[in-house]
């Protein structure tokens, strides 16, 4: 596989397979994603036609955006009864919810590098949906837990609160300097006057390392009669509101594919190959403590 081509943005493209990124709330579009819908039909469509090799789609999430993986999973099933049946497969997303707080935690260590005075970390995304959104405090909670400053809050972009608003609200807290720390591709429109900006959460180069990583995994899986569609279907179960079943009630709710016998799968995470994040950069422990390594 070849590096990314700048001509062809949204892609990579090589002898044996092109690799088209798919990108959501989470500023994916930084990276050259595409929006999942009609422009990542119309791409894979197109790397079908250009070339014989197989096509792979990696969705561009941090861990927040299932809805993504599975409109991504939507696409390729359309497409794989027309032309592409065979040559299309679903990457593993880009990373989880665990990456995304390990890496985090590395950009909140970056943060006192720059400014050793540093006492309060603001967490900032793009504001998507409620429960997308309260993932993101979540994760900042983890930060906090495994890190070492004593104020860590959240904001977003064009949301609620939005970042001056999470700014006033630490520097109410006590906060001398306030570190701004990207829990998204993009950078927020604005940076509030005052605000260190620790800049993007990954270096291109280390985007571009892991995407890698992810479309060899997947084309590992495709030799193997596995394109990922059917987990990628799944990856919004349990995201949501919860509802339950009366007594006796059938659950026979159309999720898009059978769930047949055998062990469980996981939800677009990782396709059942164990840790994709072995050799990525940037991979801490934050559920253990441990610590992050910077991915630049």
């Amino acid at each position: 596989m070849a590096a990314v081509a700048p001509e062809r943005p949204g892609a990579t493209s090589g002898p044996e397979v092109t690799v088209v990124l798919a990108g959501g709330h989470e500023g994916g579009a930084a990276t050259g994603a595409l929006r999942a819908g009609r422009p990542l039909a119309d791409a894979v469509r197109a790397a079908l036609a250009a070339a014989p090799g197989p096509v792979c789609v990696v969705p561009m999430t941090l861990g927040r955006d299932p809805a993504l993986i599975a409109d991504c999973a939507r696409a390729l099933r359309w497409l794989g009864r027309e032309e592409g049946h065979g040559r299309l497969v679903l990457a593993a997303p880009f990373a989880t919810v665990d990456h995304l707080t390990a890496w985090l935690r590395t950009a909140a260590l970056k943060a006192v590098r720059q400014s050793p005075g540093t006492s309060a970390v603001l967490v900032t995304a793009p504001a998507a949906g409620p429960f997308e959104d309260a993932d993101l405090f979540r994760v900042a909670r983890l930060v906090r837990q495994y890190g070492h400053h004593r104020w860590v809050e959240v904001a977003f972009d064009g949301g609620d609160p939005d970042l001056a608003e999470g700014v006033e609200r630490c520097r109410r807290l006590g906060a001398d300097q306030v570190a701004l720390i990207r829990a998204a591709f993009a950078a927020p429109a604005v940076v509030p006057a005052g605000v260190l900006d620790v800049g993007p959460l990954l270096s291109d180069a280390a985007v571009a390392q892991v995407v890698r990583a992810r479309a060899q995994e997947a084309l590992h899986r495709l030799t193997h009669g596995q394109d990922g569609i059917a987990e990628g279907l799944d990856a919004e179960h349990g995201h949501g509101y919860a509802h339950s079943h009366g007594p006796g009630a059938d659950h026979d709710h159309d999720h898009g594919h059978g769930h047949g016998p055998g062990p469980a799968h996981g939800h677009g995470l990782s396709h059942g190959h164990g840790h994709p994040h072995d050799r990525e950069p940037g991979h801490g422990h934050p559920h253990g403590g441990g610590h992050g390594h910077s991915p630049h």
